[in-house]
């Protein structure tokens, strides 16, 4: 039975590589061809975030509460979305793109949800990789 993966990430990590890695691992161990976060909490020293409808990703480079992480993940990638607060309470969200540096922790929970496969393929309609999600065995 499929077990939820907890994660400490240390001061210096970058949130999305790390989470890559940990899906790896995930499938490794667990066969597991599909995931989620669960819970996620932490700080920031750096947060690089896409907003809606830009083509690149703007840099926060200070103090940051990570307070909401979501998102899926896949043998094909992983989709995130993170909304920060700066040390003044201003909140700032949007698609997480590498370059978040962890401050002191972030504290992750992912659920391998089996009996799933997340694929990303083309979206002729959006122009980007979007998910699949089938059920095993199903095509």
């Amino acid at each position: 039975m499929p077990q939820p993966h907890v994660l400490r990430l240390n001061p210096g990590e970058d949130l999305r590589s790390t989470l890559t890695k940990a899906f790896a691992q995930l499938q490794a161990e667990q066969q597991t061809t599909a995931a989620c976060i669960i819970s996620a909490i932490g700080s920031l020293s750096q947060a690089v975030l896409r907003y809606a409808d830009q083509p690149n990703g703007t840099v926060l480079q200070e103090p940051l509460e990570l307070l909401t992480l979501s998102g899926t993940l896949s043998p094909d990638g992983v989709h995130l979305h993170a909304s920060v607060a700066t040390a003044r309470g201003e909140m700032r969200g949007g698609h997480v793109m590498p370059g978040c540096i962890v401050r002191t922790t972030a504290e992750i929970v992912l659920a391998p949800l089996p009996g799933w496969v997340f694929t990303r393929e083309h979206d002729a309609r959006t122009g980007f990789k979007e998910l699949v999600a089938r059920p095993v065995g199903k095509p």
